[in-house]
């Protein structure tokens, strides 16, 4: 079994991403409770920004979009410029390791299709830089159905530094970081067998350079591909809202 690699999880930039659709956006803006002047972080943007800029465009949201390569960063440019969205979209290189962003700056940051750190550090890095009652928006691997087979398991956990959660699971995590859990959703099997054949074609024409960043995904795709199109591990994309300590439950929603 070969190594996988480090963090960021390698996804070619030019390959759309997990929950990387505009309804998932707008999905996203609307369990934050966005609004025109929301001030929003969209972390690991990708070269065509489209996330970033449909909550400038079409939100009249107040927008960063960060990445960690300036050529990723050069084609978003000139579309904010085209665009004159300029006022509302600043696009910012940024270290994963120091990112440089205000503290308790944002009400919402989105990080669509990208695994950019384990767990548990996105969650603690992030929640600093929400300003009170924002929300987190990430993408993540989570186990699925009541089987997966174990050289799956054990694949995701070297990868990710710890155990497959299924998605109840990863809300809980949330919860016990410091957000109120509010949303979870993965994708299905039609899906996520999209988004492979798509990586999949992509690395057939990588340069041979490449190929040791690209392993861990290779190892990825023979994985789902031994699923017989009925996947036991997909993405999961979760939403928490930052919560203060001693903050009381939210109200039940059953009237008890």
């Amino acid at each position: 079994m070969s190594p996988a690699e480090p963090f960021p999880l390698y996804h070619p930039a030019q390959v759309r991403r997990a929950f990387g659709s505009d309804d998932s956006t707008r999905r996203f803006a609307k369990v934050a409770q966005l609004e025109p002047g929301s001030r929003v972080l969209v972390l690991g943007c990708g070269p065509d920004g489209g996330a970033a800029l449909l909550l400038a465009k079409e939100m009249g949201c107040s927008v960063v979009a960060a990445d960690t390569d300036e050529a990723v960063l050069a084609p978003l440019r000139e579309r904010v410029k085209a665009q004159g969205l300029a006022d509302r979209l600043e696009v910012r290189r940024v270290a994963l390791d120091s990112l440089g962003l205000p503290e308790g700056g944002f009400n919402a940051i989105l990080i669509q299709g990208h695994v950019l750190y384990p767990l548990r550090p996105t969650l603690a890095g992030m929640r600093s830089l929400l300003a009170k009652r924002g929300r987190l928006g990430l993408t993540f691997p989570a186990r699925v159905g009541r089987f997966a087979p174990k050289a799956a398991l054990d694949f995701w956990e070297r990868r990710i530094g710890g155990p497959l959660l299924l998605p109840r699971e990863l809300l809980q995590v949330l919860e016990a970081a410091g957000y109120e859990p509010e949303s979870a959703e993965t994708l299905h099997d039609a899906e996520l067998d999209a988004l492979y054949r798509d990586v999949e074609a992509h690395l057939a024409s990588e340069p041979e350079s490449a190929e040791p960043r690209a392993a861990g995904l290779r190892e990825e795709l023979a994985l789902h591909r031994e699923s017989n199109g009925k996947a036991s591990v997909s993405y999961a994309f979760v939403v928490g809202r930052r919560k203060e300590p001693g903050e009381k439950p939210p109200a039940s929603r059953d009237r008890g």
